[in-house]
């Protein structure tokens, strides 16, 4: 059986560092068999996917901001649980935040980016409920920032 390392190389899937806590919180927290993860934004090596969706930026891009939130997402988790992906059981829920112009709705497009790149990371371990929520503003002005709680073995 393919382990979830071999499945993200098979897919190109590269991860960027691990961001740091921006302020006096942290990026991850284990609670039993819950891991939380803090928001992460569309940004990577200092360089992000900055806007509003339907304004400063189009849905192919708003979609390319969802999915770096996702890696970030996975960068996480793996700095989590010490680089043992076979530990994620399943990511149980994600929250995205999309900063929208005013009128657009295609939201739920956007988290796509993000929902797709955690399934083809760890196939159906990465399947998840979700919400998505339009922002007027998000921190740095990112176009998107999604937060994460994964059940994990022990």
């Amino acid at each position: 059986m393919e382990s979830i390392a071999e499945r993200m190389a098979r897919a190109g899937i590269t991860l960027p560092l691990q961001r740091q806590a921006q302020g006096n919180y942290v990026p991850f927290l284990i609670d039993g068999s819950q891991l939380w993860i803090s928001g992460q934004v569309s940004s990577c090596a200092g360089k992000g996917i900055i806007g509003r969706v339907g304004d400063d930026i189009d849905v192919p891009t708003g979609i390319a901001a969802a999915k770096l939130s996702g890696l970030n997402l996975l960068a996480q988790i793996h700095a989590a649980l010490d680089g043992d992906f076979e530990r994620v059981r399943q990511v149980v829920r994600i929250t995205g935040h999309v900063q929208v112009a005013d009128g657009f709705v295609a939201i739920p497009q956007i988290m796509n980016g993000c929902s797709d790149v955690l399934v083809e990371a760890l196939g159906d371990r990465g399947r998840h409920t979700r919400t998505s929520v339009g922002a007027y503003r998000l921190p740095g002005g990112h176009a998107v920032e999604v937060d994460a709680v994964i059940r994990i073995a022990a």
